[in-house]
């Protein structure tokens, strides 16, 4: 009699379950629905709209996974350690002596095995609101704290904190997307443009140059053949190398990549939120006795939630 019992509550709780996911969903996309009019007042509306469909898409067929919902974030997805061991099966990788990669989550496997692999392992600080990049080795921090220095918590403890006057050379880039182009190599992210700003620093810095490779892994529902590479700006970055769980794509047609800051894009609001390039523009000034330009302003977009996020690690 138990077991009977115990067997009907196990169908209750999926039922109560199944009809909690739908509730969820259909909230998703009310929201989505709401959120477009918003979008459309952000810079590049047409790239929100592959976002919403993207994320959407990927809360639809629980391909996502948490930090959940993916709205607003680079999204983890089912499989992000498996296209993790493809990223790290290349030989540009294995080469590699110093690999950026992105602070996400669906990348923390890739920061796991460059630590893993004696490489060191560059990470731009969360936002770069709190300042810049840090470096860190694996002779360098405690070998049972390797897992949660691939967090920002561990970075923040153990990462060795670097200026734009610091001299390195990173052999491979990889970056965070929502959305990637398989013909282009045209990259959405997140919609906040820090990968550009990052990717500007260190073309500013010397850090690296126009050959230096930028990977992204993604899931194969976020490699899509509609991103208009006519519509994207100057300071966009493109990638080299696209990795999912299933396959390897390489591009054969990239679009150019930037080659620095481009301040006459950087909104006074975007600037207003990065104390590290506000300390590089005035000094560029001091140096050069010339003022800089400034972007339009704009208004910036929503952010996810991240206080839960962070509380459980990712």
């Amino acid at each position: 009699m138990q077991a009977e019992e115990r067997d009907l509550d196990e169908v209750k709780y999926e039922e109560e379950r199944a009809r909690l996911d739908s509730l969820a969903r259909e909230q998703m996309k009310k929201q989505m629905e709401e959120s477009m009019s918003e979008f459309s007042q952000l810079r590049n509306p047409w790239k929100w709209e592959i976002r919403q469909r993207v994320w959407g898409l990927m809360e639809e067929q629980d391909i996502a996974r948490e930090p959940r919902p993916v709205f607003h974030r680079i999204p983890n997805f089912e499989g992000a350690d498996r296209a993790a061991m493809q990223l790290c099966s290349l030989s540009e990788f294995k080469e590699a002596k110093v690999v950026k990669v992105n602070p996400d989550t669906p990348q923390k496997e890739v920061r796991y095995r460059t630590l893993m692999a004696s490489k060191t392992l560059m990470t731009p600080q969360p936002r770069l609101r709190t300042g810049f990049f840090s470096i860190l080795s694996l002779d360098t921090i405690p070998r049972d704290q390797v897992r949660q220095c691939c967090t920002s918590v561990g970075v923040a403890k153990y990462g060795k904190p670097l200026t734009t006057e610091d001299e390195i050379k990173v052999d491979l880039i990889v970056v965070g997307s929502t959305a990637v182009c398989p013909r282009t190599g045209a990259r959405i992210g997140k919609g906040e443009g820090f990968a550009e700003l990052e990717y500007g620093m260190l073309r500013m810095m010397g850090a690296i140059d126009d050959n230096t490779l930028v990977v992204t892994s993604v899931h194969d529902a976020q490699v899509v053949d509609d991103i208009p590479s006519e519509e994207l700006l100057k300071h966009d970055v493109p990638v080299d190398i696209i990795c999912t769980p299933t396959r390897i794509i390489r591009i054969e047609n990239r679009r150019k990549k930037p080659e620095g800051i481009y301040w006459d894009l950087l909104s006074p609001e975007k600037l207003a939120q990065i104390k590290v390039l506000q300390q590089l523009k005035a000094k560029i000034e001091e140096e050069t006795g010339t003022k800089l330009p400034t972007g339009p302003s704009e208004k910036l977009p929503p952010l996810a939630a991240r206080s839960d996020a962070i509380r459980r690690g990712y």
